[in-house]
């Protein structure tokens, strides 16, 4: 029997939890970071924000490459309308959390899938609320010494500590996490690939 070939996959991120789930998947791929200026027009609906931020990411990265699937993704905290992005400094930090603890809020996940070959490309979204759990000043001061919020949205990680601080959620953990799994397999199988034989070969 002949087993197809995948096309090389190429993660556009150097984050620790998108590798993470990548190798989860088993599929194999090489880290290119993407360089690409992250902007966005406040005006716009967090949706279209996060796709916008994981489709510049997947682009600046494919012009690289003659062939292969770019994967590009991104994160964003939304509470009451607003976006909430990774914490310049400590204060910043408490800011955030102040603001996030006992309120829900969504976190929103884009993803871009781009064949630099053929220019197809998928692009999506999913978000998911998150419930955090009320805290005091002292609490919340000993999360930030820990250096976890510090490169995060909404500064927590709810695949670490930030778990701690996490009443309920209602939707996809791995949306919160950084990449919706379900929609990446999704996007990989209209490309071809069935991540459930890649787990089958590997």
């Amino acid at each position: 029997m002949t087993v197809k070939t995948i096309p090389p996959i190429i993660l556009a991120s150097s984050s620790p939890r998108r590798k993470e789930l990548l190798n989860s998947l088993g599929l194999a791929y090489h880290i290119h970071p993407s360089q690409a200026e992250e902007t966005f027009d406040p005006r716009n609906s967090p949706e279209m924000v996060v796709q916008k931020l994981a489709h510049q990411k997947a682009s600046d990265v494919a012009r690289h490459y003659e062939q292969g699937l770019v994967i590009g993704a991104d994160t964003i905290v939304v509470l009451n309308g607003e976006v909430l992005g990774k914490p310049k400094d400590e204060s910043e930090a408490f800011q955030m959390l102040s603001r996030l603890q006992g309120e829900t809020h969504t976190v929103y996940s884009g993803l871009a899938v781009i064949d630099a070959d053929s220019g197809k490309e998928c692009v999506g979204c999913q978000g998911t609320k998150v419930l955090m759990r009320p805290m005091g000043a002292d609490e919340i001061k000993a999360y930030i010494a820990t250096g976890e919020p510090m490169d995060k949205a909404g500064s927590y990680a709810i695949q670490g500590l930030g778990a701690t601080l996490v009443d309920k959620i209602e939707g996809d953990y791995f949306t919160v996490v950084g990449m919706p799994v379900a929609l990446l397999a999704r996007f990989l199988h209209q490309f071809g690939i069935n991540v459930l034989t890649v787990a089958r070969q590997s």
